[in-house]
């Protein structure tokens, strides 16, 4: 198990220059937004905007703060999408722009490349302890307050942003209802 640091997350201009992106990680270690394979971030939206293109790169979108965003994402229905809603998937590649709810949101966003990559996202709250298979592929959880990780002998703590990447079956427990997200990465 690897867990990675709110405190120590990649802080990056947004590809359109309209903010700052927090970057939880990225594969390959390194890579730019041109080049990687799979990326996990945080971005803060403070303002109604057009979102950066990726091209060939398929997204998923959480609220993870604030009162949310309405997106318009070419040929498809506005949606809003709240810190109630379940996670959003959509084609990087496809024109989106936001309009905030109301105020500032931090978001959670996670991108891999069509053909090479697969993702899925899952909200939880968890409490008490719960089991996870994390076999196959890259099974990371981002939590939004304090969480317990047992993997084999081996135990962290998770403070509110952390994220572990989690290997094999590992033991959850939370004392009070916690917020996360299970991120799961697969190759194509």
């Amino acid at each position: 198990m690897q867990v990675l640091r709110s405190e120590n997350y990649r802080r990056m201009s947004w590809k359109n220059g309209g903010g700052e992106t927090v970057e939880i990680a990225v594969f390959p270690p390194e890579a730019d937004l041109a080049t990687f394979g799979w990326r996990i971030s945080m971005a803060t939206v403070a303002s109604d905007g057009p979102f950066s293109v990726f091209a060939g790169i398929d997204r998923n979108l959480s609220i993870l703060e604030g009162e949310g965003m309405e997106l318009d994402i070419a040929e498809r229905s506005p949606v809003v999408l709240t810190h109630a809603s379940n996670p959003l998937a959509f084609p990087a590649d496809a024109p989106t722009s936001a309009r905030l709810v109301s105020g500032t949101i931090v978001d959670l966003n996670v991108m891999t490349r069509r053909g090479q990559w697969t993702h899925q996202v899952e909200k939880r709250i968890v409490e008490g302890q719960h089991h996870l298979d994390a076999e196959g592929g890259v099974t990371m959880l981002l939590s939004l307050g304090n969480v317990r990780i047992d993997s084999g002998n081996h135990a962290e703590e998770l403070g509110r942003l952390d994220c572990a990447v989690l290997e094999g079956v590992v033991l959850i427990t939370s004392d009070m209802p916690t917020e996360a997200y299970l991120i799961r990465i697969n190759a194509s």
